[in-house]
């Protein structure tokens, strides 16, 4: 018998769906999650979420969260929760915005752990795949992510003069 873990690959078609694997996604990583996407909604304001980022960054100091957004301003409007978190942890998180050669990307994903992910083919549309213990796959998405982070430029800081 083969210890090997199979992947895990689950398509998704509505917006309830891709938040809720969203949420099972940020459960999962112990040392290293990755977020790109256009923007961050409120959906990044909830308790739930915040409390999953929270646990994960408490279990050790290494533990990292690296997010590129298309947009980054309305993050202090919206996502107060996260705001906190970054003040909190300023040396585990780190928020980044694309620049112009970078704004073409339109598929938003997450990985955690370069194993597991969240793929959103296009941000104004819901249909996505989860993926879980399928680090060649990951692999893709964790070069994409890379590429997307050297085309971008921090964006929010943990105060307000970015001191």
């Amino acid at each position: 018998m083969s210890d090997t873990v199979q992947p895990t690959h689950r398509k998704l078609e509505g917006i309830a769906q891709y938040e809720a694997a969203m949420d099972e996604l940020l459960a999962r990583p112990r040392r290293r999650m990755r977020i790109f996407d256009h923007h961050f909604d409120t959906a990044f304001n909830r308790s739930a979420r915040h409390d999953a980022l929270r646990g994960f960054l408490l279990a050790s100091r290494a533990n990292r969260i690296e997010i590129v957004l298309h947009d980054a301003s309305n993050l202090a409007r919206d996502c107060p929760r996260l705001m906190a978190l970054l003040r909190s942890f300023s040396h585990a998180i780190s928020i980044h915005e694309t620049e112009p050669q970078a704004k073409g990307v339109y598929d938003p994903f997450a990985i955690a752990d370069d194993r597991d992910y969240l793929h959103r083919f296009h941000y104004e549309a819901a249909r996505s795949l989860l993926a879980l213990d399928d680090p060649q796959g990951a692999l893709t998405m964790t070069q994409r992510f890379d590429e997307i982070w050297e085309a971008s430029a921090p964006a929010v800081s943990a105060t307000t003069l970015g001191l």
